[in-house]
């Protein structure tokens, strides 16, 4: 069966494929540890065993995809072939890709504004060649401070009519209770989004041991339409209870969990699957890196069928699902 897929949770630090990403260091010039292709393809690639955790796996975005995207000709190709390659290799007809743009400007060297309209442009080339439904979401860092997220926020807003539909808050949570407090500097900044027309999503309950405490906070004071991730509220009842009463959409990405040993195996996330399909929690099925994970959306579905994680019907209400819940515009 040919389904019309649709992916809300994609990072351009993780969807660009290894032989795009060559091509633009060398054409940039930028210094890479390793001189020959396939080495870099290791080098820039995750697999069971090589990441050990979320943290080596961010690591590889830090220091080397999102480094390379940083340039207004990086970003705007990256883009372009981000979205080319979700249509042509899985018929994703709807996508909504997150990025955060002051992580390719250079730290400043670069000029924001000429970041986002590269990333436009790209999306704009993109849209026109497949046709496709696309929207970005900006990414917050946990790791910058208040005023460094609070200009994404205006950036976000201000380019609102031209593609930017939400944003979203990135990062490790170390310990679901050391970073309740911490959401506090996040309220204004998301008020703020929601009062420019945007909506909103946020990284958190994703870490195996940190429990649902910081899930639940984030629900109280940044008042999320959706979560990123959010698997460990399958293990909380009460968790699970607020985000049915919130009406809240969880981005579930099982690639990318068994990866970053978020879930132990597909024994694990079959639980936690069917778990949220048994307390009525919606969720939506999602890539989060491809290229870095060496998967696509069509792999994401073959593997959840296949392993019978979820029924036909199943995957179907969750594709039902993540079209209710995108931020794209009907």
């Amino acid at each position: 069966m040919v389904r019309d897929l649709i992916d809300l949770h994609i990072h351009v630090g993780g969807a660009v494929a290894p032989h795009i990403l060559w091509s633009i260091a060398h054409q940039q010039g930028f210094k890479l540890p390793v001189k020959n292709y396939f080495d870099f393809v290791e080098l820039i690639t995750s697999r069971p065993g090589k990441v050990g955790s979320l943290d080596d796996y961010l690591k590889i975005l830090h220091t080397w995809t999102e480094k390379i995207q940083s340039s207004p000709s990086a970003i705007e190709r990256s883009v372009y072939e981000v979205i080319g390659k979700e249509y042509r290799g899985s018929r994703v007809t709807q996508i909504e890709l997150r990025f955060n743009p002051m992580k390719r400007n250079l730290s400043s060297e670069l000029d924001l504004d000429h970041i986002i309209h590269a990333a436009l442009r790209g999306m704009d080339r993109a849209v026109l060649e497949y046709g496709v439904k696309v929207g970005f979401i900006f990414c917050l860092a946990r790791e910058f401070d208040h005023k460094l997220n609070s200009i994404i926020v205006e950036k976000a807003i201000k380019y609102r009519s031209r593609g930017v539909y939400g944003i979203d808050l990135a990062g490790t949570e170390r310990d679901a209770m050391e970073h309740k407090p911490s959401l506090a500097q996040y309220e204004d900044l998301y008020a703020r989004a929601r009062k420019g027309g945007l909506k909103c999503t946020v990284h958190t309950g994703e870490t195996a041991g940190t429990g649902a405490e910081g899930l639940m906070a984030a629900v109280e004071k940044l008042k999320p339409n959706r979560i990123g991730h959010g698997i460990r509220a399958a293990y909380d009842e009460s968790a699970m209870k607020v985000l049915r009463e919130n009406n809240i959409t969880l981005e579930l990405c099982p690639t990318s969990n068994i990866h970053t040993k978020a879930v132990a195996d597909l024994k694990e996330l079959e639980h936690i699957m069917r778990t949220f399909w048994d307390r009525k929690v919606k969720f939506t099925i999602n890539t989060d890196g491809p290229y870095l994970l060496e998967t696509d959306m069509r792999r994401e579905i073959e593997i959840v069928e296949s392993n019978g994680l979820l029924t036909t019907e199943q995957v179907d209400q969750s594709l039902a699902w993540a079209r209710e819940a995108s931020f794209i515009p009907a």
